[in-house]
């Protein structure tokens, strides 16, 4: 059998079970491919486009082997391809990645490639391969990544009130491989109504000027998309911050500053400095101004009575307060009208038809040709052209005519004191009008007069400055008579001349601390002191400030002035000024601070100018004292015991505790009350019910009370009022010696009420009453027969005394020591019966006060049984202790 093979047109047999019968087969053409191919593949994927095709040629075809492509070799290590024939007759082939391709990693590929034939058999030997080619392939790129900014925050600023073609420049990249896809092509703020636009290469500018005033910081967000518009995952944010314009000024410092009560002094500008905009200073001076005025009178002072105060600054004793606080026995100016609130000082309003007359008892008598008046006044201007007068003081007759003795009046803002001396004295023209013309009188301001009168001589006093008066008129003296005179406040009383007795000449304005007493001022020391802040201004270390810093404090400690040429120094000074309040409970509210600058450069003609500032300094509420009066509630005496006199308050307690209002708000519990310390002004015993009769009863203190003490006291039919600035335990210790005293006891009981006050009736007390039951004879056999009375239990019950931070009850003493008392006390009454025969004076009584030890038996309290036995045991022991 034979096979037959064409080869170049020859017929070839061949023997298949003996040797090639004829001849071999030569391979004499090796294949031919182009020189080189250009590829593209998409990244991510294998096939390679190849331009030309991949098509291998030999000119052995159509002899099998010799003349077939039995494949293609790429050489190159790195080169990711492979290429596979796809007819070997025809000779394609195509090439494609080993693997996936990425065009991140590499952009494009060279290398070499061949084709070879398939030989002279099926095994391939002889084969031929073909010259070698180069083939540049390029990676596609495919949009798979998204621009990512640099930053995730961009900060940038602008000068308010300019236009800026660029402010800062934001840029996003993209990971993609090709221009197409890696480019950015757009940026776009998302950000809604912005004043700021983006070009397309990340340029951020404002589309108008910027104001640092109304914003002071822009916060936008911008997106970015690559030139396939594919966006950013994530926005950037960009801060735009307004600077102000390079303005000399202050800075650095607050607006408001809090100050806490009992803080002491507090750093007004810790962090301050001038900036001068790189301008040369040479000189510079500041001045600093506490204004005051929306507190009390101008200012935090001391808010005792002016009595009180005169008493405190070392005047003389002896003056007469005519506005003080309401209370029992100061009553007449319960209806007036007070200003300025409980926080405040106490001060009066008149608008025009208020007044108060005076006591016949208050009004001092003892006036002689020396004698001074003061108060504080704020008033204006009065309404109208011709304003009548506006009495503050007047002193004029009770009935029948109309003349005025003394009057302090203020008339078209020009203050006019009126004097008119008695006939007895002088029978010729004498001094009689004083005027002074003062913007103070109607600044609307508050201001402290003193009116000094050393006749013919009146001097006036305002701010501590003096002021002689501008006219001085003449007038006849006043015929003396038997009519009395009825001093008033607010207005002048008119009894006579007219149908009926009225006010007139209303006061429209407000004052506070009126007083008349006799004897001139003493110094300008205590007008010092009478009119001196508690608050104000202060230099904290003044002495580090060293040479080169001059500084002057005015004496009200209201102004800071501070010079030098140095400006580190200038403000290293300024942030030394502090703001002190020294009272306890000092007024809350705003304080005004103003600071004004001169500067002065060198050699320059212009020079910079630094504004005005304007700070507030905000007291905060204090601590509000909680005064507590305690003590036993009922006592029960028989009405002969009533004539020696009764010590209503043996076992009085006065204690004042705090709370901070920040703790209230936070802790309501009334743990938090904590005690303290502090004076208090006045203390009023009232009698309730019917008045003390006169002649017959009376609460009695004796002088020698008050010994060492700042206090005085005033007794009438309603009561006794203790007053003067002192600590509690001086006022406990002085009321505990009070006495009440009954000639002829009518009624079985009497009542009366304690009340304190701390700043002119700032803080008023709890009201402590005490009932006082009055055994008549046939009562005090009833009350002895029930002593006699089989023995029982007994227990006496004390009222709770506050003390710190919590209420506790006093444990009631033992049986026995509570007879040994009511024993001791029905003793000394016996006594009192033997004294009450002497021939003794009533103030023999007051120097010798009972003990303090004395029980009164309370029968609405306290019920006592004694057993006989026990009687006589006690009367021994009292004989061995010798007990009166």
């Amino acid at each position: 059998e034979f096979d037959l093979f064409i080869l170049n047109g020859l017929l070839l047999e061949v023997n298949q079970r003996s040797h090639l019968s004829l001849f071999v087969l030569v391979n004499k053409h090796k294949p031919w491919i182009e020189s080189s191919y250009h590829g593209i593949i998409t990244e991510n994927t294998d096939a390679v486009l190849l331009d030309p095709p991949l098509v291998a040629l030999d000119k052995d075809a159509p002899v099998p082997y010799a003349g077939e492509i039995c494949g293609f070799h790429v050489q190159g290590l790195s080169a990711p391809f492979e290429a596979v024939v796809l007819n070997r007759t025809s000779g394609e082939g195509r090439l494609r990645a080993r693997g996936p391709i990425d065009c991140e990693r590499q952009r494009e590929f060279t290398f070499i490639i061949q084709a070879h034939d398939c030989g002279t058999g099926p095994k391939g030997h002889a084969k031929k391969r073909s010259h070698k080619a180069v083939v540049h392939v390029q990676v596609g790129d495919v949009n798979e990544f998204s621009p990512v900014f640099g930053q995730l925050e961009y900060h940038g600023s602008v000068t308010e009130g300019k236009v800026y073609d660029s402010i800062l420049q934001v840029q996003a990249s993209d990971q993609d491989c090709s221009p197409q896809y890696s480019q950015i092509c757009n940026y776009q703020i998302t950000s809604q109504d912005t004043a700021f636009a983006i070009d397309r290469n990340g340029n951020i500018r404002n589309t108008e000027s910027l104001s640092f005033d109304k914003k002071s910081h822009y916060k936008i967000r911008v997106t970015a998309f690559d030139c396939g518009q594919k966006r950013a995952t994530q926005d950037t944010v960009v801060h735009i911050h307004v600077k102000p314009i390079c303005k000399p000024g202050w800075q650095g410092w607050s607006k408001l500053v809090d100050y806490e009560p009992g803080m002491g002094g507090k750093l007004l500008f810790p962090k301050m400095h001038l900036e001068t905009c790189a301008g040369s200073v040479s000189w510079i001076r500041t001045t600093v101004e506490l204004e005051t005025s929306g507190a009390g009178r101008g200012c935090d002072r001391q808010s005792y009575s002016e009595r009180s105060l005169q008493k405190l600054c070392g005047a003389s004793s002896g003056s007469t307060d005519l506005l003080p606080a309401p209370s029992g026995v100061f009553n007449w100016t319960a209806t007036l009208v007070t200003d300025g609130g409980r926080d405040s000082d106490l001060t009066y309003r008149f608008d025009g038809r208020q007044a108060a007359k005076i006591p016949d008892w208050v009004v001092p008598q003892n006036l002689t040709h020396q004698f001074t008046i003061t108060t504080w006044m704020k008033h204006g201007p009065s309404p109208g052209q011709r304003a009548e007068k506006e009495t503050l003081l007047c002193n004029s007759d009770k009935t029948e005519m109309n003349r005025h003795h003394y009057s302090l009046y203020v008339h078209n803002c020009r203050l006019v004191f009126l004097l008119r001396t008695d006939y007895t004295q002088t029978d010729s023209f004498r001094p009689a009008e004083f005027h002074w013309k003062l913007e103070q009188i109607c600044d609307k301001e508050w201001h402290y007069y003193i009116i000094s009168v050393d006749f013919p001589v009146v001097t006036l006093y305002v701010d501590g400055v003096t002021f002689d008066p501008y006219l001085v008129t003449d007038d006849w003296p006043i015929h003396s008579s038997q009519i009395d005179v009825q001093l008033t406040v607010g207005a002048c009383w008119q009894g006579g001349e007219v149908s009926k007795a009225k006010f007139t000449q209303y006061f429209r304005g407000s004052l506070s601390g009126l007083t008349i007493r006799p004897g001139k001022i003493e110094s300008q020391k205590i007008i010092s002191c009478l009119q001196s802040c508690k608050e104000g201004l202060d230099i904290t270390s003044p002495e580090s400030l060293g040479q080169r810093i001059k500084f002057h404090l005015n004496p009200a400690q209201s102004l800071v002035v501070m010079e030098g040429e140095d400006l580190e120094q200038m403000n290293a000074a300024l942030r030394k000024v502090t703001y002190i309040n020294s009272r306890q409970f000092p007024t809350k509210g705003a304080r005004h601070l103003w600071i004004s600058t001169a500067v002065q450069c060198f050699g320059e003609d212009v020079c910079i100018s630094v504004p005005d500032i304007e700070a507030v300094v905000m007291v905060m509420q204090p601590s509000e004292p909680r005064i507590t009066i305690t003590g036993a509630e009922h006592l029960t005496v028989p009405a002969s015991d009533l004539a020696l006199g009764l010590s209503l308050f043996r076992d009085l307690h006065i204690i004042s505790t705090v709370i901070k209002i920040r703790d209230m708000k936070l802790n309501h519990r009334s743990g938090a009350f904590k005690e303290i310390t502090h004076n208090l002004d006045y203390c009023d015993i009232m009698v309730l019910g019917e008045e003390l009769r006169a002649g017959l009863e009376s609460l009695e203190l004796h002088h020698s009370a008050l010994s060492g003490k700042h206090l005085e006291y005033a007794n009438s039919s309603t009561g006794m009022s203790i007053y003067g600035v002192d600590s509690i335990s001086h006022y406990t210790e002085v009321i505990r010696q009070v006495r009440y005293q009954s000639r002829q006891a009518v009624d079985s009981v009497r009542t009366f009420r304690l009340t304190c006050s701390e700043l002119n009736g700032r803080y008023i007390s709890d009201q402590y009453t005490l009932q006082v039951n009055i055994l008549h004879s046939e009562e005090a056999i009833e009350h002895v027969n029930h002593v006699m009375a089989p023995p029982k239990y007994m227990q006496i019950i004390h009222p709770t005394v506050i003390e710190s931070n919590s209420y506790s009850s006093v444990v009631p003493a033992v049986a026995t020591a509570v007879i040994v008392l009511c024993i001791a006390a029905l003793l000394v009454a016996l006594l009192s019966v033997y004294r009450l025969n002497q021939p003794e004076n009533q103030e023999h009584i007051h120097k010798h006060p009972l003990p303090e030890k004395q029980a009164d038996c309370d029968g609405s309290s306290l019920s006592i049984t004694v057993n006989p036995l026990e009687v006589r045991q006690t009367i021994y022991m009292l004989k061995q202790h010798k007990t009166p």
